[in-house]
């Protein structure tokens, strides 16, 4: 058993003993003899497993890094790469990554790379040549190249590298070099910290504090690390035979007992992700990491990997609204251990570095787990009905009233995810009509579907998801990857299985998933008592964001529906008359719309691209919804909607679990 996985953590500081402290179940010791004793013979197992499992690779090819960060108040970190066992006569071709883990979209780490040599193995300067900007080729090398370079980084998130004079927030694909062509190569990393910081990753620690390994280079690339002033916590977690450590790895401005009571929080939210999938998966090394950054200059983010997430905002840990302001991200990530991690699609299995990475899977991958995400929060006992449903009900609304829907299913709103996943265009788009996104269609349909099980099949999407991670998520290959990965039609087929109605399965998937229909959620929710409440007084709807201005009222937002999308109005055009009334004030343009009634015609003068233009605008509306309970609404709940609300929002984890 290794339970010592990536628990190393400390700093070297010159002139001093590199000290280590160990987390061993619930108990923390800072005594160094003991943690190395139990270190070097962790590392042995782990050495041993490495030769027994890795990939076939030349014994004198490896990957060695080194980083340190003499400039980290500039941002700036010192990377030395040195890549052995290279082919003779052959080039290095050294690259980075233009794409993450985990993130949908293009990157461009290169952008940051900086002051680039490299030597041979003899220490001989050799000649660099940059053929794209993302990579650079090495050439008249002895087998070695060891490649120096700058790279910069300030921002604190699941994606980029983030350097300063408090910690230095890595993740891997932003912050090192690699060679595609040495994937299978072993890769050891040595951070050269600074003096008070301590380390976190799912890297395999050393006897040396401040050394780490992996196997090869996906799994290198896939382990975001933190040297900084963290504080952690960690518990044991046990079910179906397996075991592993979990811990919280918090940098932030608070207390160590802001940290014990989100762990608290966390390990009720992780027994019931555990429930739902009846098993935990099989952490590589025994542990799981959060790695969390709560920081005043953090970007609010959550990243999935294998075995750890980066989570961070800029929200503290003070107070218990702020605990559960963070924890959605916390379930909605460690949900991915299962789904995404292991149970994975086809299309993002090998990632690629060098592309954007696209599926048209991602209602399911990333839609599901959202809706996963409140629904064991609420399971755990820490959210009410009313705080589950306006999660979800915010979802079916927009879903409903989304004019995306006409322009795509949830299949090819995935597969633009390269397009919106954090990707930065110059360009102007139409998103707002033509894009809805996978993480909030995919949650709709998954609690849609939930409810149809448990109303015609009598069974859950908890069966549903288990199912799949028996047939394609279980079973992990010797290289860390799944041994089997899925496509649309694998889950439609899952489907029919657990329902034993092909014929079910087929409809649902092609008027839901791959077409653009919504199912009819007033009956799916009146069984647990929830109600869908629409307006009865439909009144005309604005559509955009309207700014007072020296020459009327200017529209800041492209119109996405209502009355000024009607009427083709566009960002930039500015309303100076409404039939015959100046206009100077934007509440002026909204009060006019709301005394009209649906279909009539009210007449404008703007101003706009090409000169000034009178223009008939058609009052539309669209449709206003209120999602809540029964009790809210005033109406009577049944014994069997208590029933069905308990069997589907009640706990399922063992009470010891939570």
């Amino acid at each position: 058993m290794f339970e010592l996985f990536a628990l190393g953590l400390g700093a070297s500081v010159p002139g001093q003993p590199s000290r280590m402290m160990v987390i061993w179940g619930n108990l923390t010791r800072p005594h160094e003899e003991d943690v190395l004793k139990l270190s070097r013979s962790s590392f042995a197992f782990t050495a041993a497993a490495f030769l027994l499992l890795a990939v076939p690779v030349s014994a004198q090819q490896a990957v060695d890094y080194e980083i340190s960060f003499p400039d980290a108040a500039n941002h700036v970190g010192n990377v030395t790469a040195t890549f052995r066992g290279i082919p003779q006569g052959t080039a290095l071709e050294a690259r980075m990554a233009r794409s993450s883990p985990g993130r949908y979209s293009p990157t461009g780490f290169a952008k940051n790379v900086f002051d680039v040599r490299a030597e041979d193995g003899q220490g001989r300067l050799l000649e660099v040549t940059q053929p794209h900007p993302h990579g650079w080729d090495v050439a008249g090398h002895d087998g070695t190249v060891r490649i120096t370079y700058s790279v910069f980084g300030d921002r604190t998130d699941g994606t980029y590298l983030g350097i300063d004079h408090t910690h230095a927030h890595m993740n891997i694909p932003a912050t090192f070099i690699f060679a595609p062509s040495m994937s299978a190569a072993p890769v050891r990393l040595k951070i050269v910290a600074r003096q008070g910081w301590r380390i976190a990753t799912q890297l395999v620690p050393t006897p040396d504090s401040t050394v780490f390994t992996a196997p090869n280079m996906q799994w290198f690339m896939d382990s975001p690390t933190e040297a900084g002033p963290l504080m952690f916590n960690s518990w044991q977690e046990s079910h179906g035979g397996r075991r592993a450590t979990i811990r919280l790895a918090v940098h932030h401005l608070g207390t160590q007992a802001e940290v014990d009571s989100l762990a608290m929080l966390t390990r009720r939210v992780v027994a019931e992700q555990i429930a739902v999938f009846g098993e935990m998966p099989a952490f590589d090394h025994g542990t799981y990491t959060f790695i969390a950054d709560y920081l005043p200059w953090a970007s609010g983010d959550g990243m999935e990997h294998r075995n750890s997430t980066i989570l961070t905002s800029t929200r503290s840990l003070t107070g218990h609204t702020n605990r559960m302001a963070v924890l959605g991200t916390i379930s909605h990530e460690f949900f991915h251990a299962w789904s995404v991690e292991r149970l994975r699609s086809k299309a993002l299995e090998p990632f690629d570095f060098e592309r954007d990475n696209m599926s048209p899977d991602l209602w399911f991958g990333e839609g599901f787990t959202n809706y996963y995400e409140p629904l064991t929060i609420r399971r755990a006992g820490l959210y009410t009905d009313d705080e589950f449903l306006s999660e979800m009900g915010g979802a079916i609304v927009s879903v409903v009233n989304s004019p995306a829907r006409k322009h795509g299913s949830a299949v090819t709103m995935s597969m633009q995810a390269p397009f919106f996943d954090g990707a930065a265009w110059r360009d102007a788009t139409r998103a707002s009509t033509t894009f809805l996104s996978y993480y909030t269609w995919g949650s709709t349909i998954g609690i849609a579907l939930d409810l149809m099980l448990r109303q015609r099949f009598n069974t859950t999407l908890d069966h549903y998801m288990r199912l799949l991670w028996r047939d394609f998520g279980r079973h992990q290959s010797a290289d860390f990857a799944p041994t089997r990965t899925y496509v649309t039609a694998d889950l439609r087929r899952a489907l029919g299985q657990l329902t034993r109605d092909t014929a079910f399965a087929n409809d649902f998937f092609r008027r839901y998933i791959e077409g653009s229909e919504v199912p009819s959620y007033s009956p799916l929710l009146a069984q647990a008592g929830f109600l869908i409440r629409a307006d009865t007084a439909a009144t005309p709807a604005v559509g955009a964001v309207l700014r007072s201005d020296s020459l009327g009222v200017r529209i800041m937002s492209r119109p996405s529906g209502g009355s000024l999308y009607s009427a083709g109005l566009d960002s930039g055009d500015v309303i100076r008359v409404i039939e015959g009334v100046p206009v100077t004030e934007a509440d002026s343009v909204i009060a006019a719309i709301g005394r009209g009634r649906i279909g009539d015609t009210l007449r404008l003068a703007v101003t706009r691209r090409g000169g000034r233009a009178t223009i008939p605008m058609i009052l539309a509306g669209s449709p206003r919804y209120t999602v809540m309970t029964y009790e809210r609404a005033g109406m009577p709940v049944t014994a069997a909607m208590k029933r069905f609300r308990q069997a589907w929002l009640g706990p399922k984890a063992p009470q010891r679990s939570r």
